[in-house]
């Protein structure tokens, strides 16, 4: 790991536009004729449509990231996913104008696991409307090894530790849903839109829900139950894959402080447990 050591501290920045466009195309992905966003802001995790990758065709690898290297550590572990993250929103994000964002590698470190060796790179992204910093993010990528099948095992423990929720709805994605989440943020990982690769290659039974995807849809539910509340913070962890086709439910346990969310299989184990924070 000590390869790595100069990739920490290691920044870059980058530029776009916030616009109703796309705010407006993340609202038909989620099925909204009128979402419930707050008048003039970019909705809670809206971040996520904007500084989006742009290597050419060239640089891409053979599962659809960019190839190792760049911004990011070479690591040559092949199979990447993003496992969780922490938000603050320190103001809120204006619907529309001008975006800075600054990233850094804030950690590299090496752990194993059930399915073997793995490397957690953390990523911390600032997102500035000119001198205010609107989202403070830090992202969790994986890298592991292959592993002969990648289709998930429920835990008993985590079918029956959830509470009663007091809001929950049904949601199964399909393949244009997830087609459609690809286009929006620009992601070309082939795990959600080419069945073969899915399948033959990196051994799922079927397409793989994007992470980021289940976070909007649990944040989605939040706002949904509380419109008005001004959300100051958001954190998530992926904890097993969800497939298209296949119906898994959002659900709230409403808190003093804001709200416990988590997504579940048909088979009730957590796939994405999240908790968000709200203003006093």
């Amino acid at each position: 790991m000590g390869e790595f050591d100069g990739w920490v501290g290691r920044q870059e920045e980058a530029l776009d536009v916030a616009s109703l466009s796309a705010a407006d195309r993340l609202a038909a992905v989620l099925d909204h004729q009128t979402p419930p966003w707050r008048a003039g802001e970019t909705p809670p995790l809206g971040h996520w449509l904007y500084f989006l990758p742009s290597a050419r065709q060239a640089q891409m690898d053979v599962d659809g990231h960019p190839k190792r290297g760049g911004f990011l550590p070479p690591i040559l572990l092949p199979r990447r996913m993003w496992a969780g993250g922490r938000l603050t929103f320190p103001a809120p994000l204006p619907a529309q104008g001008p975006l800075r964002r600054r990233s850094t590698i804030a950690q590299v470190a090496a752990k194993s696991g059930a399915s073997g060796e793995l490397v957690f790179v953390t990523v911390r992204h600032e997102v500035f409307a000119g001198e205010t910093a609107c989202v403070v993010e830090e992202q969790d990528l994986v890298y592991r090894e292959p592993t002969a099948s990648a289709a998930p095992t429920a835990s008993p423990a985590r079918v029956a530790a959830e509470p009663a929720p007091d809001a929950s709805r049904s949601v199964t994605c399909d393949a244009v849903q997830l087609f459609r989440y690809s286009a929006l943020t620009f992601n070309a990982h082939r795990i959600h839109y080419d069945r073969d690769y899915a399948t033959r290659e990196e051994g799922y039974p079927g397409l793989v829900v994007h992470g980021p995807l289940i976070a909007t849809l649990l944040m989605d539910l939040h706002l949904r139950d509380r419109p008005d509340a001004q959300v100051v913070g958001f954190s998530f962890r992926a904890q097993r894959p969800t497939f298209d086709g296949r119906p898994f439910s959002l659900n709230l346990k409403r808190t003093e402080t804001g709200a416990d969310l988590w997504a579940a299989g048909e088979d009730g184990a957590v796939a994405m447990s999240a908790k968000v924070e709200i203003a006093a």
